[in-house]
């Protein structure tokens, strides 16, 4: 792998033209909605892409990108090392009436004036890849199972709660 740093824009139809391969870093710590997420990060993501032209002339980069996150666990709030680890396949369009044509297989990815920003492209992807929830095992999180419950158990009822509509049962009767 290829320690190199990716550049922030590239020109990814005359990539396609001549099927490219781009590998290399981009910083974690330029990625602020990364950061507005889930907090500023430190290290690099590792990127592949490919750039091509499929049989049906259309524009595409398929990718893989890697990295090691800290994220907060959703009991504690404390960091957990989460690696995140995603392939792609985009399909690069100038409008959204051409996005609308690309198949469930590809994603777009917008191209103003022949020019994309990789940084952008990227950082969407990793956002996209990033786990719905994370808790450190019950063990390791600093939340004990007793503080996550309320400690009052639900008290039952003898009685079984009035129903709504019996109101209306009595509005109904004195009529």
């Amino acid at each position: 792998m290829s320690t190199s740093l990716l550049p922030g824009w590239i020109e990814p139809y005359r990539l396609a033209a001549r099927e490219e391969h781009l590998e290399g870093v981009m910083p974690l710590s330029g990625f602020a909605r990364l950061a507005e997420a889930v907090g500023s990060q430190s290290g690099d993501c590792r990127v592949w892409l490919d750039f091509g032209i499929d049989t049906q002339g259309r524009r595409q980069i398929r990718g893989h990108l890697e990295a090691s996150l800290q994220l907060p666990c959703r009991r504690c709030l404390s960091r957990i090392d989460t690696s995140v680890d995603s392939e792609f396949l985009l399909g690069m369009v100038s409008s959204d009436a051409l996005a609308a044509e690309l198949p469930s297989t590809h994603e777009p990815v917008l191209v103003e004036d022949e020019q994309m920003n990789l940084l952008a492209m990227v950082e969407d992807e990793l956002i996209l890849s990033l786990p719905q929830v994370v808790y450190h095992d019950e063990a390791d999180c600093n939340v004990s199972r007793d503080q996550l419950t309320s400690g009052a158990e639900e008290e039952q009822s003898p009685t079984p709660p009035e129903s709504p509509f019996e109101v209306l049962k009595r509005l109904k009767d004195k009529s």
